[in-house]
């Protein structure tokens, strides 16, 4: 994020008084430094000279690949900044909008020159965003365009992230601007996918996507779809366990494609949302199946959300318990099970709580129990298993995110396990069967 050239309309915006009251919500010292244009605001897809510029990023690149790490960058298909590179001299790849239309709604669009308007890029929900312009699908040179700025993109790294990648799927499209803009006539992303692919075959593809889209961008060639849904039922108040279930035993091939988050960008920060569950719902997160999505700030318990347009944030104490569990999580997470290993919903004996839960993951050899107490009060529950069947205590593997540095109060017994869940704790427990 915030790779590519600020837009000097989006900083101005975000200085203004329209963007300020929430910058100084969150920075009380504001300095109009401080102020940034929005990362999603983009006039070019040119290396900022902020960080060094493109040489700069073809080095950090190669440094990544040297210690194994691949680099995926933002790519905003659905709008570009009021002061972009293309608007001069081809307005038509953006929506118009009639002098009418204006007068209608002055905040939904941009005079571009002297008494013409092109629309504000917005999600249908939400009002525009005020410092950006609408592609317009509509035109197939549009599309030629955009797939040549991914293209370049390409070049530069090894996936991306492609911001409300829904909002120009065909339907929505036009659903939103064919009254201004005339009918979209073929889906963007097979195509654009397709064409990267052919360069860069390894190539990796990552929806930012809502609205229950995500299989169907699956289908499109995505490599993983954010899942919203898991963030929705897991930060529910309280936790959803119904809809998780339902959620967590869907068709494998679906699964394996989802990147989950309990946090981002554009939502409350975890340890705000979770609250004293931020462990175990983390826990949850990095042992589910798919890609994980892991935001700054966020392993040391920070609260406080960034407004994009800030580069400074205001001071908080770091949890450095917090970060040492979520880095024995990640040693777990390396486990093949929980890259490979298919999900099955655990019955637990709970005496009816209802904020508790469990589920394994399974591959040959390996099982994985994972055990969840999303409520304020301590919980003793069982686990019934086939696996569980004719093993010692001693040949599991028990991780707890209240109490790392100690043993369980587990009891085991024929293929049952009885065991005491703390308040908002999370237990892994791993038995290798051969």
């Amino acid at each position: 994020m915030g790779v590519w050239r600020p837009s000097r309309f989006s900083a101005a915006i975000a200085a203004s008084h329209q963007g300020r009251p929430e910058l100084l919500d969150h920075l009380k010292d504001l300095q109009p430094e401080d102020i940034v244009s929005s990362p999603y605001s983009i006039p070019a897809y040119e290396v900022s000279e902020t960080i060094g510029g493109h040489e700069a990023l073809v080095a950090f690149r190669q440094r990544l690949a040297g210690m194994g790490v691949k680099l995926m960058l933002d790519f905003v298909p659905n709008h570009m900044a009021l002061d972009n590179r293309w608007l001069p001299e081809h307005p038509e790849f953006f929506v118009t909008v009639s002098k009418h239309e204006q007068c209608h709604d002055p905040s939904s669009c941009f005079e571009y020159t002297r008494g013409k308007y092109l629309a504000h890029g917005k999600d249908p929900y939400f009002p525009p965003w005020s410092d950006t312009l609408q592609i317009n699908y509509a035109n197939p040179a549009t599309h030629e365009m955009m797939i040549h700025n991914l293209s370049h993109i390409s070049d530069l790294c090894d996936g991306v992230r492609c911001d409300v990648a829904m909002l120009i799927l065909k339907d929505v499209f036009n659903t939103t601007w064919e009254n201004l803009a005339g009918k979209m006539t073929e889906e963007f992303w097979p195509k654009a996918i397709q064409a990267i692919r052919k360069k860069h075959p390894e190539f990796l593809f990552l929806a930012e996507s809502y609205w229950n889209r995500e299989w169907e961008l699956q289908q499109m060639g995505f490599d993983f779809t954010y899942d919203k849904p898991f963030y929705d039922y897991l930060g529910a108040s309280p936790v959803n366990v119904a809809k998780l279930k339902g959620h967590l035993l869907a068709d494998w091939n679906y699964q394996e494609k989802l990147c989950r988050f309990i946090e981002n960008h554009d939502e409350v920060r975890a340890s705000e949302r979770f609250g004293p569950n931020h462990a175990v719902a983390a826990l949850v997160m990095l042992t589910s199946p798919g890609m994980n999505l892991l935001h700054q700030g966020q392993l040391f318990g920070l609260k406080k959300k960034i407004p994009v347009q800030l580069i400074r944030h205001s001071k908080e104490p770091s949890h450095k318990a917090l970060l040492h569990l979520y880095l024995q999580l990640f040693e777990f997470h390396r486990e093949t099970v929980f890259q490979e290993g298919h999900t099955e919903w655990l019955e637990l004996n709970t005496n009816g709580q209802s904020l508790c839960f469990g589920y394994c993951r399974t591959i040959p050899g390996v099982h994985a129990f994972i055990l969840a107490n999303f409520s304020a009060t301590g919980i003793d529950t069982r686990v019934n298993h086939p696996a569980l069947a004719g093993l010692e205590d001693s040949e599991l593997t028990a991780f707890s995110t209240r109490f790392p540095e100690r043993p369980h109060e587990r009891q085991l017994a024929a293929s049952s396990l009885s065991i005491r869940l703390a308040p908002h704790e999370g237990v892994l427990l791993i038995a290798k069967t051969s």
